[in-house]
């Protein structure tokens, strides 16, 4: 490594100013506090000048000229505050869930697994999130994976204005689950009488009574199928996507081989393109899956706080927000993370080895 330093006078000139700069930014702003009005920049000149500091570091290590060193370099910034920000707080997390924390003084006694049991054996409420959950999460991805296949299917026809469909399709998914929620919350207003609203009104002025609904509002589970609808409504087309890339990679040699042989276009994607697309279906269900899990904007927007549709996100939320009691919450938070790493984690160790074999 030090065989390969080259001094250059300029690059150190600049790097002794960056680090002086920096240092004295840092030691400044640490023993100053910075306040425009009511805002306090204190925390932000702090950073900054850990950052013009570090600059100089960089500086410095790049006339080692070695790549090694310097990629190294360049990430570790990204590695600390992963490290501090993601994983430091996710064992903070599991630290309160296994206190007695409840109030905002905090209380760090340990409490053990009592959090995990209560919510287990004594809290009907978790328990209903956990059902609505499940019941959400199959809709979900059944709902995505057959309608997003279908429309892949369809546009692999080779229709006419193909783009403009895949855009028609695609545009639900950028639209935030908060507003998408908001615009479902009113067509599927369950209001009856005189203020039909939404779906409801469409299907008394097209004559079709039998098919207005109290949708969400409707007994358990059937209310939370109903706000299946715009989340299949949002992420179909992403499904579609997905499944379109792996239709237009499978090689039309396939396909050309199979007809020759008296294959019907059914057959030919019955017995070829379909088996051939379970890697795509894998990987959407892993996608799906893990944001079914986290659920919260949607349901807030639909439901607001209706208790039969409550899922753990939502719960989580009121837990330590509105009653206080950080450490259940955090239990809860926990068991939201090893649902969806149950989920994601094998896929990510399979991917993995699949990618050392090759």
């Amino acid at each position: 490594m030090f065989r390969s330093f080259k001094l250059r006078p300029n690059q150190l000139i600049l790097a002794i100013i960056l680090m002086l700069a920096g240092a004295a930014g840092v030691y400044y702003f640490s023993n100053n506090d910075i306040k425009f009005g009511t805002t306090d920049f204190t925390s932000l000149g702090i950073l900054f000048s850990g950052l013009v500091l570090y600059a100089g570091i960089l500086v410095i290590i790049g006339m080692f000229e070695n790549e090694t060193v310097l990629s190294i370099s360049l990430l570790l910034p990204s590695i600390v505050a992963i490290a501090i920000f993601v994983y430091g707080f996710i064992g903070w997390s599991v630290r309160v869930s296994l206190s007695q924390w409840q109030g905002l003084r905090p209380d760090y006694t340990w409490a053990g697994l009592t959090q995990y049991y209560d919510l287990f054996h004594n809290d009907p409420r978790f328990v209903i999130d956990v059902r609505n959950t499940a019941v959400f999460t199959v809709g979900f991805i059944v709902g995505c994976l057959v309608i997003g296949l279908g429309l892949a299917i369809l546009l692999d026809q080779k229709l006419k204005g193909e783009a403009l469909f895949r855009g028609i399709f695609l545009f639900p998914m950028s639209i935030s689950f908060i507003a998408s929620g908001v615009v479902w919350a009113w067509l599927m207003n369950p209001a009856m009488g005189d203020r039909l609203t939404g779906l409801n009104m469409i299907f008394h002025i097209l004559h079709l009574d039998p098919l207005i609904n109290l949708w969400f509002t409707n007994p358990q589970p059937w209310g939370m199928v109903f706000t299946v609808i715009p989340a299949v409504w949002q992420l179909s087309g992403f499904t579609m996507a997905l499944y379109l890339g792996g239709i237009r990679s499978i090689s039309d040699d396939l396909r050309e081989a199979a007809r020759v042989d008296g294959a019907s276009e059914f057959e030919i994607y019955r017995y070829i393109i379909l088996p051939m697309l379970q890697p795509v279906t894998l990987s959407a269900v892993i996608i799906l899956g893990h944001m079914s899990l986290k659920i919260f904007d949607l349901i807030v927007a639909l439901g607001k706080q209706d208790i039969r549709l409550d899922v753990p996100g939502i719960y989580m939320w009121t837990t330590t927000f509105a009653a206080n009691n950080y450490a259940q919450g955090a239990a809860i938070g926990v068991l939201m993370l090893v649902s969806v790493a149950i989920l994601v984690v094998p896929y990510l160790v399979q991917n993995m080895r699949t990618e050392t074999e090759i």
